[in-house]
């Protein structure tokens, strides 16, 4: 069977007026999910996902022509242009993650190899991912996510849902689960099987991987596990460095590049050295797919970070996209002796009062550490980055400053 052959022809796009804004959003939106999804399909070599990975990238392509159209509107003078340009860029950028994240897609589509070690490495980078269609004599279909409380009660998110071919990214509580549709659930392994199984109807089949004695293969999969996690922190960083038009949020996706590239050429080594001892060598060219996907990935973060590197005032519909949500990513220097300096971190949650989630730290001699459902110990001289509302990081900054 070919795995294109239900692939339907390009749709026809004209202009018709729309919110430039909501389209940003939503592309952002789209990125953001299609990475999620194509290094689950990897993970469980799932056609199934590759192929709503292929459905979302065209649905991407789709708003990538509606904002390039209404962003071509709206300029109307020099000043305008000079302002819409970043936003061009950010539109651009965001298309090449669509691209590379369909690349990943296609490692499952054409059954390019991929090795064991990879798929038992990755749960612990991307976590549960699993999709499902609604089964009408479900006991969730026909509620809204509220009243289900899926999250509340198992730990199971629902991150999407598509409907046909309309996408409803980031369901909220008043969102309905209808029957037919799929879902994306996300979640801990020992909840996702149940779940999986009330809303479908059907048994999840947990997939079988094995672990590898190549210790230059383990190697090149730590190391592309770990490209994949800072290259989603850098388009974090970026959209957020946009945004809020922040050069230090901006300067640390440069970081983040620099410390990609690195990774990548370490990877392409080992991968290469794992190649003499792996029984068949070919099984690794869709690791070697995934490690320049990912590194593509990293380079569209400082794309879209252009505008802020160029000190471009941002236009006013970026500006915009901002005021919906009243949560920020900030930059923390930790100042010596301050009340941060020694402060633990639990799952992301430092021991302060303000309520801010710390996602990295940039640590001068190690690098950075990405905080997720480990531990650390804040320093004095660590860079953090932390996501929270606009008050808390203010007053997560004031106790980042040392004694004077």
């Amino acid at each position: 069977m070919d795995p294109f052959e239900d692939e339907p022809s390009p749709v026809s796009i004209e202009y018709e007026p729309v919110s430039v804004k909501d389209v940003l959003v939503e592309m952002k939106d789209t990125a953001e999910l299609l990475i999620d999804l194509s290094y689950s399909a990897v993970l469980h070599r799932n056609e199934d996902l590759a192929r709503e990975v292929l459905r979302l990238e065209r649905q991407m392509d789709v708003l990538e022509m509606r904002a390039r159209m209404g962003l071509l509107m709206a300029s109307r003078n020099p000043s305008d242009a000079e302002q819409l340009a970043p936003v061009l860029g950010i539109v651009a950028a965001t298309g090449t993650i669509s691209d590379a994240a369909g690349d990943i897609a296609k490692i499952v589509l054409e059954e390019m190899g991929l090795p064991e070690a990879m798929r038992a490495a990755l749960p612990e980078a991307a976590g549960v991912l699993v999709r499902g269609v609604v089964d009408a004599n479900s006991s969730y279909a026909d509620r809204t996510l509220e009243s289900i409380d899926l999250e509340s009660e198992t730990g199971v998110r629902v991150i999407a849902l598509r409907r046909g071919e309309e996408w409803l990214l980031n369901p909220g509580p008043t969102t309905t689960v209808a029957p037919d549709d799929v879902a994306f659930l996300r979640g801990p392994d020992a909840a996702i099987e149940e779940v999986y199984e009330t809303l479908t109807g059907t048994v999840y089949e947990v997939p079988a991987v094995e672990t590898s004695d190549i210790e230059d293969l383990e190697r090149a999969v730590d190391t592309i596990i770990h490209m994949k996690n800072l290259s989603e922190l850098g388009i974090d960083l970026a959209y957020s460095s946009v945004l809020f038009d922040s050069e230090a949020l901006a300067e640390e996706v440069r970081n983040l590049e620099v410390e990609v590239d690195a990774m990548q050429s370490r990877f392409e080594a080992w991968t290469l050295r794992a190649a003499a001892d792996a029984p068949d060598p070919v099984s690794l060219r869709g690791l070697i797919r995934l490690g320049t996907s990912t590194e593509v990935i990293s380079d569209a973060a400082i794309d879209l970070s252009e505008g802020v590197f160029r000190d471009i005032e941002v236009h006013p519909v970026v500006g915009m996209a901002v005021e919906e949500s009243d949560e920020i990513i900030t930059r923390i220097e930790v100042e010596p002796g301050s009340d941060l300096d020694g402060a633990g971190v639990d799952a992301g949650v430092p021991e302060t009062e303000p309520t801010m989630s710390v996602i990295a730290i940039r640590r001068p001699e190690e690098g950075w550490l990405l905080i997720g459902d480990a531990d650390a110990e804040i320093n004095g001289g660590d860079v953090l980055i932390a996501k929270g509302t606009r008050t808390a990081a203010e007053a997560f900054g004031e106790l980042s400053r040392g004694p004077e």
